[in-house]
């Protein structure tokens, strides 16, 4: 197979702010005068065997686009070994001026650099645009210390199980500081109607326990791998704050498709410190309440399958369940009674029945609506030759200030061969020998 690895990092004006929009608000963004976390996770897939095409992402507050992407072309230069393009504003411009000439339309909320799931679109649509096969998301603040993490990341992916189910999307899991892959969140008073991290142990413990691959209830976000036959025809949905990668199995689901769980594909996440804890699970609360909402809207449509709570025990199911608004508020009331940043967890209770809720209505549907749309684009820009001449170029054309870059950090690579050590023939008609969750 020929993957690319795709890799969104973040850059603002200082470490950690606020933002008008709750789309907007990142865990972690690096900060203009900072060095950040990209430079390690570049560093350490210098080793991994087979290392084909990555395209860094980048993502910044509107005024400083220029500056962000001199920033990280500065870092990049230093891994000449390494197939590296950097794509920001200017590429994105020549994908929507694209959109327009094909009469898609400008879609700059559901492909762009605003969002985990745009970021991610965005991605998608260059894998597209240069015919790679498959798209590995790996995080700037990951460390990968297998050197076969490529050849695990697209194993199995295209093929069959021995009940001829395709494997078109894959997840592994990451080790913390501390060496676990367990949730280190806490079983405390002020948690006891918010259970995440106790659900997600009890989740990933059974994994563990299983088949190499088995269907997924969870996904990392940050060791993700996407078949061209997943991506051409399923999108990341815009409109939900965070937990897009989640998300996404959710939607697969609703489209007939499945994520499956890879038990021996790893990565370490070593994230800086981030936002305020209560900024985040107000984040947390738009997110689950429009993930209801959704889920609720896709239930009365008859073209899409059925996805009940019931199905995704013991996570996140009951995330999903109603009465999640009452839950989220309880929670984060008691947090601003027993947690640090008490303030911001007393607006995140009173967004619960207003804007959080009042957002979850408003956009519920809107997902759907460009899923009309995005397997039609997807089909209009592969391979699209004046697209990928045009970003070519645009790459190549913006040299890092100060530095000398490679010609082999310059441009977008066509795939043409096996850049993961697998054989290039192998598609959905082989079948594996796999083990399947019950």
């Amino acid at each position: 197979m020929n993957p690319v690895v795709i890799i969104p990092t973040f850059v603002s004006m200082r470490r950690s702010r606020s933002a008008g929009s709750v789309v907007a608000v990142y865990d972690h963004a690096t900060s203009l005068n900072q060095q950040g976390e990209l430079a390690r996770c570049l560093n350490s897939l210098i080793n991994v065997r087979g290392m084909g095409q990555i395209v860094v992402l980048v993502a910044s507050e509107p005024g400083i686009e220029d500056q962000a992407l001199t920033k990280v072309r500065r870092i990049t230069s230093k891994f000449p070994s390494l197939p590296i393009a950097v794509m920001g504003a200017p590429e994105l411009e020549l994908v929507q001026q694209r959109f327009e000439q094909l009469g898609l339309g400008r879609l700059s909320r559901e492909v762009g650099l605003t969002g985990y799931s745009a970021i991610r679109n965005f991605g998608l649509v260059i894998s597209n645009i240069f015919g790679f096969d498959a798209a590995v998301f790996l995080d700037d603040d990951a460390v990968v210390e297998d050197e076969f993490f490529l050849q695990k990341a697209v194993y199995g992916l295209g093929k069959l199980t021995r009940k001829g189910i395709p494997i078109l999307a894959k997840t592994g899991y990451y080790f913390n500081a501390k060496g676990t892959y367990y949730s280190q969140s806490q079983n405390r008073w002020y948690n006891r109607f918010w259970q995440q991290g106790k659900s997600f142990n009890e989740w990933i413990e059974r994994a563990m326990r299983g088949p190499r691959l088995s269907r997924s209830n969870h996904v990392c976000g940050g060791c993700m791998a996407l078949h061209k036959e997943a991506f051409r025809r399923v999108s990341f949905d815009p409109w939900i704050p965070r937990g897009e990668d989640l998300d996404y199995m959710l939607n697969l689901r609703m489209y007939g498709s499945d994520i499956w769980f890879d038990n021996k594909w790893h990565m370490r996440h070593l994230p800086p410190e981030g936002a305020s804890e209560g900024d985040r699970f107000r984040q947390d609360i738009y997110r689950w309440m429009y993930e209801n909402r959704k889920m609720e809207f896709g239930r009365t449509q008859i073209d899409l399958l059925q996805v009940k709570p019931a199905s995704l025990e013991p996570y996140p199911g009951p995330f999903l369940e109603s009465g999640i608004d009452g839950r989220v508020r309880v929670t984060a009331l008691l947090r601003s009674l027993g947690r640090p940043d008490h303030a911001a967890y007393r607006r995140a209770a009173k967004a619960v029945h207003g804007e959080a809720l009042a957002y979850a209505q408003r956009n519920c549907a809107k997902y759907f609506e460009f899923q009309y749309v995005w397997p039609e684009l997807m089909t209009r820009v592969e391979n699209d030759p004046v697209l990928r001449e045009a970003l070519v170029q645009s790459v190549s054309m913006r040299p890092a200030a100060g530095n000398s870059v490679s010609a082999r950090t310059q441009g977008v690579s066509v795939p043409a061969s096996d850049a993961a050590g697998v054989d290039p023939g192998a598609t959905s008609e082989i079948r594996l020998n796999l083990g399947e969750a019950e």
